[in-house]
């Protein structure tokens, strides 16, 4: 069985493009043996991933997620049983918030800038859905 998450999350300490690099690094070398694809949002120090996968591996990474002490706090926005991948070319795509046209946050926000804690997780699929659509996600697999 398949499963979507949808997290967002604030960092503890300052995000640096060298902690990018390494989140990014370690998803993409870990997550093709456990099944899982994505992307990661980020915006200043905030967050946004969806995970897709097994509900097993999915699960069992979001709570290491939720434990890691680099951010906090983590708060789910979306979690379903689907039938198909929406992001089954990413092991782990990437999108720097900051790069996106303020309209298409504008689109899904009250303000030109994402706050995954006050949108709904609907709102932000649908975001993540258009960033897609739009080709702002980089990092795509073979």
């Amino acid at each position: 069985m398949l499963v979507r998450l949808l997290y967002a999350s604030r960092a503890r300490g300052p995000v640096t493009q060298d902690t990018l690099d390494a989140i990014l690094a370690e998803s993409r070398r870990n997550n093709p043996a456990q099944g899982i694809t994505g992307i990661l949002c980020h915006g200043g120090e905030v967050y946004m991933q969806v995970l897709e996968g097994s509900r097993e591996a999915v699960n069992a990474l979001y709570t290491r997620i939720v434990r890691d002490e680099r951010h906090d706090p983590v708060t789910l926005l979306h979690y379903a049983e689907i039938t198909e991948r929406r992001f089954a070319g990413w092991t782990m795509g990437h999108v720097n918030l900051h790069k996106v046209n303020p309209s298409i946050l504008l689109k899904y926000s009250a303000k030109p800038q994402l706050d995954p804690f006050a949108t709904p997780g609907c709102a932000a699929m649908a975001l993540l859905e258009e960033l897609m659509a739009t080709a702002q996600i980089v990092g795509r697999t073979g």
